[in-house]
């Protein structure tokens, strides 16, 4: 089990049920994070063949309008770059491009995204990020998929990996796999020859990555959910990981506004998703009995969980969960109002904290554990069995959260563990499903 991140601890938030749809206009006005932003002014290698080539096709004698063709929204170059190409202080390896690339260029400047003003070439990382984004909360979000977490998630994960490789990019971090052979630096390349780019997790442990804790524990969590919906197939998870989700959408958009601009928040493109249906409690019993998890999965989310701190799992970046009632408006100007948050620590959110408790967990003993197996048909499985392996794992460790005293001081398990016994039998098949016994004899 990989180790969640470690760093800053943020307060502690209340939260309650998860909402059954994905938004990422749900969230209060996100906290700074701390971070300087540094614009990236630097032009690319590709950007310094075309001011050459201007140059020397003698339209543009000044160096102010070359410059109008290379600053954008998302950078400010300086007129003092351009006058370094020109007077060979800088870039004097860098060829300039072809008359054809230049009127290719001219032909399609300004090349920009329309909505935000991105350029499609210079800023295509953070392009790409946001279209991810998009993709992943338009399918979780899309009627009549069965598996969206899933699909969800692995959209989602290609949508950070883009952001933060925009911003190494903007900051001047190199993001590429490297090796040291003979005292040099050599770039690690995919099968087909291309640099091969950091993945999400080396992202993640970079030491100047701007990702706090908070968020870092989310994107460690499906990451951990991404690699078991990878090599197994899994039933429908929607329901259990869709604070998850909810709190992956908000802290996208807050990293995107805060790093890169409020003008590329996603809120306008993605509101408030409508729901067609509610269900009683009996209906969501009866739908979290019929969809229950892989035992694989609960497994490794509760693994992951036991890892983190009480105010690890309420912060509302790891996951955002909301308590939703049916309101009744008193005024007309509040009838059209669909979603009201209730800010924590309010009054209003110290009487829902009183009423929405937490289920005591359910409790196991011993031999409880043992007949819930074998009814499992893992007819293998004794009472010795039992002992070994929970002295193997060192399972009644308080830390691991697998059980505690209870009934005088009578040790019992909790679900997580009886959900750890089954898949150690998963794992362990020909020890533990003994071959049926023969009938008895009848005397005669």
């Amino acid at each position: 089990m990989k180790a969640p991140f470690t760093g800053r601890i943020p307060p502690a938030v209340a939260v309650a049920a998860p909402a059954p749809a994905v938004s990422v206009a749900a969230a209060p006005a996100p906290a700074k994070l701390g971070i300087i932003r540094k614009r990236g002014n630097t032009l690319e290698r590709w950007e310094i063949a075309l001011i050459k080539a201007m140059m020397a096709d003698g339209r543009w004698p000044n160096d102010q309008d070359i410059l109008a063709y290379f600053t954008r929204p998302t950078r400010s170059v300086n007129h003092r770059a351009i006058a370094e190409i020109r007077k060979r202080t800088k870039h004097t390896p860098v060829k300039p491009a072809s008359s054809d690339d230049l009127d290719l260029f001219l032909a399609s400047w300004p090349d920009v995204d329309p909505e935000t003003g991105l350029s499609l070439q210079g800023d295509e990382l953070l392009i790409k990020a946001r279209e991810a984004m998009i993709a992943a909360v338009h399918i979780f979000n899309s009627a009549g998929l069965t598996f969206r977490a899933e699909l969800f998630i692995v959209t989602a994960v290609i949508g950070w990996t883009y952001l933060l490789h925009a911003w190494f990019k903007r900051e001047g971090i190199d993001y590429r796999h490297t090796k040291t052979e003979k005292g040099e630096t050599v770039v690690l390349k995919t099968p087909n020859g291309a640099d091969k780019y950091w993945e999400l997790a080396q992202c993640l442990r970079h030491v100047r990555s701007p990702i706090e804790r908070g968020v870092a524990d989310n994107l460690s969590f499906l990451l951990d959910l991404r690699h078991e919906i990878e090599h197994r197939s899994t039933n429908r998870i929607d329901d259990a990981v869709s604070a998850k989700l909810q709190a992956c959408c908000i802290n996208f958009n807050d990293i995107i506004k805060v790093q890169f601009g409020a003008q590329y928040a996603l809120e306008r493109r993605l509101p408030i998703a409508l729901q067609f249906v509610t269900f009683s409690p009996d209906q969501r019993a009866l739908l979290k009995k019929a969809s229950s998890l892989p035992r694989h999965v609960e497994t490794m989310m509760d693994g992951f969980e036991q890892n983190l701190t009480p105010e690890q799992q309420a912060d509302p970046r790891f996951a955002y969960r909301v308590f939703m009632i049916h309101k009744t408006a008193n005024r007309a100007p509040g009838a059209d109002l669909a979603v009201e948050l209730i800010p924590p620590g309010s009054d209003v959110d110290d009487k829902f904290n009183m009423v929405l408790k937490e289920v005591e967990k359910r409790k196991y003993l011993p031999a409880e554990v043992v007949a819930k197996v074998r009814a499992e048909g893992w007819n293998g499985f004794t009472m010795d069995s039992h002992t070994r392996l929970w002295q193997r794992l060192k399972a009644k460790d308080p830390a691991k959260g697998y059980g505690a005293i209870a009934f005088g001081k009578q040790w019992c398990w909790y679900e997580t563990w009886l959900n750890r016994v089954l898949e150690e039998c998963q794992q362990n098949a020909d020890r533990y499903r003994a071959a049926a016994q023969p009938p008895a004899a009848v005397p005669k």
